[in-house]
């Protein structure tokens, strides 16, 4: 037995049930493989104090951070997948949402909060991997439709943490739905003079990729974040060629112009609030 206890996806503090947890006291870096507690890694922003690697970290840490002292009203969470297609694979698509729920003590893979950034209003939908792979299906698509009308009621920016491994199966085609519903509802904030920021997290890959992640006024992602469409072993297949160095991680994105920039999760709620500002100047 090792000196650490390997963490479950994701990490998690124990202020709150809705975030995910560790197995012990001891964090493995999976980038340089040294070994941090808990408290060192939560106190650098939920980073590897040693490479700076970005832990996966869920909504609810994503919404500590970024909100002022943390504070926010969660919106929305009345509503919860159903198994409407009566799907099964290995196991019903019940137990599944059942078991993720039981994990997680979330009601899906995404989580609606609205709150002030330096003093400034924000609403946040940011997506949690560790209820089904952060996969997009008819309540994500909702509760986006509904992020977006409460933006325009109350005239605050959407910002949307994206972190997923894309559709979810399980709802076949009522998942992809999704993608032209969202991005049809993205229009609404841009006639309402309302900017949308899109925030790509590791990973962010299909359908969400595919759809409102890259439709952001600003595009920006955390240092090493996985983004793409498929993934760089089924690319490679298909095309028979070893693929660029770093293909598919935000540097190589940013260089290639997918992304506006790369932002340090210890400065990312003071560019959020300069985002905010400035877009809020313009439209002065």
């Amino acid at each position: 037995m090792g000196w650490f206890k390997r963490l479950k996806e994701g990490i998690q503090t124990a202020t709150r049930n809705k975030k995910e947890a560790p197995d012990g006291l001891w964090f493995k870096c999976k980038s340089c493989n040294e070994t941090a507690t808990i408290k060192e890694l939560k106190e650098n922003f939920y980073k590897c104090p040693f490479c700076n690697y970005h832990a996966r970290i869920g909504s609810h840490d994503y919404f500590d951070l970024i909100f002022d002292g943390g504070k926010c009203t969660e919106l929305f969470t009345d509503l919860k997948s159903k198994d409407f297609l009566e799907w099964t694979d290995l196991k019903a698509y019940n137990d599944r949402l059942e078991a993720a729920h039981k994990k997680t003590d979330l009601n899906d893979s995404i989580t609606v909060a609205t709150g002030k950034v330096n003093k400034m209003p924000l609403v946040i939908a940011a997506m949690d991997f560790s209820f089904i792979g952060g996969s997009m299906g008819s309540v994500m698509g909702e509760k986006i439709s509904l992020a977006i009308d409460h933006c325009i009621d109350v005239g605050a920016p959407l910002m949307i943490i994206s972190k997923s491994g894309g559709a979810r199966m399980m709802e076949s085609a009522f998942s992809l739905m999704q993608m032209a519903k969202t991005s049809a509802k993205l229009t609404l904030l841009a006639k309402n003079k309302l900017p949308y920021f899109s925030f790509l997290t590791d990973p962010t890959t299909g359908g969400v990729t595919a759809s409102f992640a890259m439709l952001g006024d600003i595009n920006f992602s955390e240092p090493g974040a996985l983004i793409g469409f498929a993934g760089p072993r089924v690319i490679k297949e298909t095309i028979k060629k070893d693929l660029p160095e770093g293909f598919q991680r935000s540097e190589f994105l940013l260089e290639h112009g997918f992304l506006d920039f790369i932002v340090d999760r210890k400065d990312l709620a003071t560019r959020i609030a300069d985002m905010i500002s400035f877009f809020y100047t313009a439209r002065a």
